[in-house]
């Protein structure tokens, strides 16, 4: 058995509910399948609010933490793909594919040798912070016209996640 096999048995649901807790996250529910852990949560970036985020642990690779980016690219395919992959480009620690149901995805991968709860921590304030930072490109995808709804004043809930990991992440956190 690999080194990385072997740290990654030691990583177990209950570990990684552990780390939601320290992180301040609440999951809004838990799945079990074939040894395999998936928790769904709903998080507020600065910006971006109400993203829904499936965190997947796989003992045996690793954690991988996703997010539908908008609901499915039904027009102008060609200038929104070129989209897609400029971000893979100007993101490389994150990336942004398509879903067989058309809805672009941005996920954070963490090797099994890597897992821990400041991982965890990083690659879900690196999703809030990429997804606000791309806000004002992906309105015409997330709402009818492009027309953003007003926040008013509503506040992240999850400022404190952002806090944590601002100074790692300044490209992606600044206003």
């Amino acid at each position: 058995m690999s080194s990385a096999n072997m740290g990654a048995q030691s990583v177990r649901p209950a570990d990684v509910e552990g780390w939601f807790t320290n992180l301040g996250l609440t999951p809004n529910e838990r799945a079990d399948r074939d040894g395999i852990a998936a928790w769904d949560l709903v998080l507020d970036g600065r910006r971006r609010f109400d993203l829904r985020v499936t965190v997947i642990l796989d003992p045996a690779l690793g954690v991988i933490c996703w997010a539908h980016y908008a609901p499915p690219i039904s027009d102008m395919f060609r200038k929104s793909y070129r989209r897609l992959l400029r971000w893979n480009d100007e993101f490389p620690f994150a990336k942004f594919s398509v879903a067989d149901d058309e809805r672009p995805v941005l996920a954070v991968e963490i090797g099994a040798d890597a897992i821990d709860a400041d991982a965890l921590g990083l690659a879900l304030a690196r999703i809030l912070g990429i997804a606000d930072r791309l806000l004002d490109e992906s309105k015409d995808w997330l709402w009818i016209g492009g027309r953003m709804p007003d926040p008013g004043d509503r506040m992240s809930a999850n400022g404190a996640l952002l806090d944590r990991y601002a100074a790692r992440l300044p490209e992606l956190l600044e206003p």
